[in-house]
């Protein structure tokens, strides 16, 4: 069975997500890594993924970045790549390779996650992210702390289950001073 994998980008110390229009967003986006981002690891991390999950919201703002900046290194892995967006509400997907799960959110999860060995990468909204949590369905999270306090953003830990016990796998700290944190759900 597939890895459920979610990952958390521009994350604060005060542990707000960075949205958009917000100094956060500005200190994060400003960064030449989240320009261009060419870690070939973490490139090959997303190029071994077996599909790319993500709510409404992220999929409409992600395919929108990725179509029409396809210079940017994750477009040349996301656009051929297989995708799935969790939605009630949208009938197609324009971005090539690209499913809708419009069912039980625990049903499609398992859908995806069987058939093979690998992972699955889950890329947000928070939405999601609270649902796949609250269902207990999340294998592993990776997050991309930020040396800021923004105090303002969305809180990734609103509404999830009171108790939630994850176990470091790595750490990992660049010049810049983000940390690349990597949990696995305690079961």
């Amino acid at each position: 069975m597939r890895t459920l994998i979610a990952t958390v980008f521009n994350y604060s110390l005060d542990g707000l997500l960075a949205d958009e229009d917000t100094d956060f967003w500005k200190f994060c986006f400003d960064l030449p890594e989240n320009q261009q981002p060419d870690d070939p690891a973490y490139l090959d991390f997303l190029r071994s993924a077996d599909a790319h999950v993500m709510g409404r919201s992220a999929y409409e703002s992600i395919s929108r970045a990725m179509t029409t900046s396809t210079g940017h290194p994750f477009a040349g892995i996301l656009n051929p790549a297989r995708k799935v967006v969790f939605s009630r509400t949208l009938k197609t997907a324009g971005w090539a390779n690209t499913t809708i799960a419009s069912g039980d959110t625990e049903e499609e999860v398992d859908r995806i996650r069987t058939g093979g060995d690998g992972h699955v990468l889950v890329w947000g909204g928070v939405r999601l992210w609270r649902s796949l949590m609250r269902l207990d369905l999340i294998d592993e999270l990776r997050v991309s702390m930020f040396p800021y306090v923004a105090g303002e953003g969305t809180r990734l830990f609103d509404g999830v289950p009171s108790s939630y016990r994850l176990d470091l796998v790595s750490s990992a700290a660049s010049a810049n001073g983000i940390l690349e944190l990597r949990y696995r759900r305690h079961r």
